[in-house]
């Protein structure tokens, strides 16, 4: 007996990689998998690394209408030749082209993962074409999955979908986390001191770390600012920043990267394959992003024993119990931020009870495999198919 067709999609291969990875290679045992993404010679090395089908379909991040209406045809031809059973997509563009051209294809089960609205910070004109684009996505879609309860709430309060058609898998993530390789007691030790010395770090140094894009909407403007005034009054503290910046989408202020460059206890360390040797030599996560779907970053640094400083926005506010695992502060308030950077420094007690509440904490909710299932269960929950 044949497989069920299974399509996933994303706009770019990194995603499929990084947002969902070996989830596809778990679903390809269960589904005829194909996954679907730009970038073709990109698209083919991560459908090897995962040991799947690929098939590319040119697709871009920015608003592009005469790109969009050739990528939607493509889908389409695509689509009607494969017949799939199921067509699953994630981030924005990918699903308002996959999830309108298997409307127009005829395909039954069309699912759409919200992982993060660019509109939640957006105004004007661009809010109204996004608030556009997500409608006509949610329309052609015949479930929609938030990947938190906060993002649920959003949509449902400005009317994108019905209630009929949401649903948050499992306790929320769009893949959970794997809790097995996110373990500090699986890092070498003398590695770890040996990236400490190179990074100028003491043993007595309390180092807060900041993992994403190094972009206004992280947040990135209030840390700097906020880690340069109780940096003032704490010469032993260090900020270690991963991540790239994005000068053409979301340019930080040039007075913060000033600061980056001239504070020499700002550790920028770029893009990093492998983030974990940052986290194990970190103490306290900063997270003060003004919006987000489900933050892998959040689980990723609980799962190696930080606390946590987050934004009060969904998601973080999801994986975070206020004085559990770490604090939450109000969006875009530096002064909140830099209070709750220095009551960590102060209170050694509640540091420590945050970091040993934080692995727990993800191991009981969001162990990936937990997540898989779920989302496993769903998928023959739609065709009929018993478990």
């Amino acid at each position: 007996m044949s497989k069920p067709k299974l399509i996933r999609v994303t706009t770019v291969p990194i995603s499929l990689e990084k947002l969902l990875g070996k989830q596809l290679s778990f679903m390809d045992q269960h589904f005829d998998l194909t996954a679907v993404s730009a970038d073709a010679s990109a698209l083919v090395e991560v459908g090897k690394k995962l040991g799947v089908k690929s098939y590319p379909v040119e697709m871009t991040r920015q608003i592009t209408p005469v790109q969009d209406l050739k990528a939607l045809w493509k889908m389409y031809r695509f689509l009607k030749s494969e017949r799939p059973d199921v067509i699953h997509s994630h981030t924005p563009k990918a699903g308002l082209v996959s999830m309108l051209a298997a409307k127009l294809a005829g395909v039954p089960h069309r699912l759409h993962t919200v992982a993060g609205l660019p509109l939640m910070e957006a105004q004007g004109l661009k809010r109204k074409i996004l608030m556009l684009v997500e409608q006509l996505t949610y329309t052609a879609a015949t479930h929609v999955y938030p990947n938190s309860k906060g993002l649920s709430d959003f949509i449902l309060e400005n009317k994108l979908t019905t209630s009929s058609k949401l649903k948050v898998i499992a306790n929320g993530s769009s893949n959970g986390i794997d809790t097995t390789y996110f373990d500090k007691d699986n890092l070498d030790q003398n590695d770890l001191l040996v990236l400490k010395k190179s990074l100028k770090i003491e043993d007595d140094d309390k180092v807060f770390i900041f993992v994403g894009r190094l972009v206004g909407d992280k947040g990135l403007n209030e840390l700097i600012e906020a880690f340069d005034e109780i940096g003032k009054n704490n010469t032993a503290t260090k900020l270690i920043l991963v991540g790239t910046f994005e000068d053409e989408l979301d340019p930080l202020q040039t007075s913060t990267l000033e600061k980056i460059k001239s504070n020499s206890n700002i550790i920028n360390v770029g893009w990093q394959t492998d983030v974990r040797p940052y986290l194990a030599i970190a103490d306290i996560l900063t997270f003060p992003s003004y919006r987000e779907g489900f933050p892998n970053v959040v689980m990723q640094a609980g799962a190696m024993g930080l606390a946590s400083i987050v934004s009060n926005i969904n998601g973080c506010n999801e994986i975070i119990i206020e004085y559990k695992n770490g604090l939450i502060i109000p969006v875009k308030n530096k002064k909140v931020l830099a209070e709750a950077m220095q009551k960590l420094l102060n209170d050694q007690v509640l540091l420590n009870s945050l970091k040993t509440n934080a692995r727990p904490m993800i191991v009981d909710r969001y162990q990936q495999q937990g997540v898989w299932d779920a989302l496993l269960t769903e998928y023959k929950s739609l065709l009929g198919v018993k478990s």
